[in-house]
């Protein structure tokens, strides 16, 4: 996958480990109306598809171009220069599709937070993990002949093999679930706080544990149209780079609200120290 996509404000924890450091805000302002896009881009758009283009269409279209294997797999040479490079169809009945698919997409990888609904898939909780303190799960495992997710003395099923072994950049996303939240968590420790563990398995942590792989379940069972919508898009007419607006270089910086934010920072740090040295003084 070339992207992926959060309702939540990353912090250093997000993407393996890695922190938010190559993202994308939607909007370029708190209130939600300055779309994060190239001025101009969004009128050229909209008046080559003969249909109005939002900046959320439009993030909706790059998510269902990029949130799927087939891209980097295609892309893989390229990839070795950073930077996504986006093909934007000039059919407009496909972009519309693209924007669907990247709506739906998103709706389910924000579990339901933005745009849509969360997914639901057809995995059960077949047998109860104990709710005692004793009972709390140490360990899990899979079995792939019976498709069947052991955590603890509790069982969900069916989990299939793809959606056992799915990841992101090298990261398994039920392993990584299941052993932060194991009674001796796995991963390394950043806090304090994360020495403050579940005393329970509770029916919260149940429907949390299927929500996942209900969420792999549909986001795998889409890939095939998503590279047969890539395909589609590749094999007819797309905007040339020549025909799009190029950002201009106040549109690379920081919003205003992060600069102001930055200067009272910095304004603030120079009052404190300027009270201190007259402290001192006197």
């Amino acid at each position: 996958m070339g992207a992926t996509v959060s309702a939540l404000v990353p912090d250093k924890h997000h993407f393996c480990g890695r922190g938010g450091k190559d993202i994308i805000p939607l909007y370029r302002d708190s209130g939600a109306q300055k779309p994060n896009v190239t001025r101009g881009l969004l009128d050229t758009l909209s008046s080559a598809l003969g249909a109005s283009v939002s900046g959320e269409d439009l993030f909706a279209y790059v998510y269902a171009i990029l949130a799927s294997p087939s891209y980097v797999e295609r892309f893989s040479e390229e990839l070795t220069l950073p930077g996504p490079r986006i093909p934007i169809t000039r059919n407009a009945a496909l972009f519309a599709r693209g924007v669907a698919l990247g709506r739906e997409l998103v709706g389910w990888h924000t579990y339901g937070e933005r745009w849509g609904t969360a997914a639901k898939g057809k995995a059960q909780s077949t047998k109860a993990v104990p709710g005692t303190p004793e009972g709390y799960p140490e360990s899990w495992s899979y079995d792939p002949i019976k498709r069947v997710l052991k955590v603890g003395e509790g069982e969900f099923a069916p989990v299939s093999p793809e959606m056992a072994a799915f990841s992101v950049s090298g990261l398994n996303i039920l392993s990584s679930w299941l052993g932060y939240r194991m009674k001796e968590r796995a991963g390394r420790k950043s806090s304090p706080l994360d020495d403050i563990r579940p005393e329970r398995w509770t029916v919260d942590l149940s429907k949390e544990l299927l929500e996942l792989p209900w969420l792999l379940e549909v986001t795998l069972e889409r890939f095939p149209e998503l590279a047969r919508f890539q395909e589609e898009v590749l094999a007819g007419p797309v905007f040339q780079e020549s025909e799009l607006p190029k950002p201009l270089e106040e549109e690379r910086e920081p919003s205003g609200e992060k600069k102001e934010a930055k200067i009272s920072k910095k304004l603030e740090k120079a009052l404190k120290a300027q009270a201190a040295l007259e402290g001192f003084v006197e």
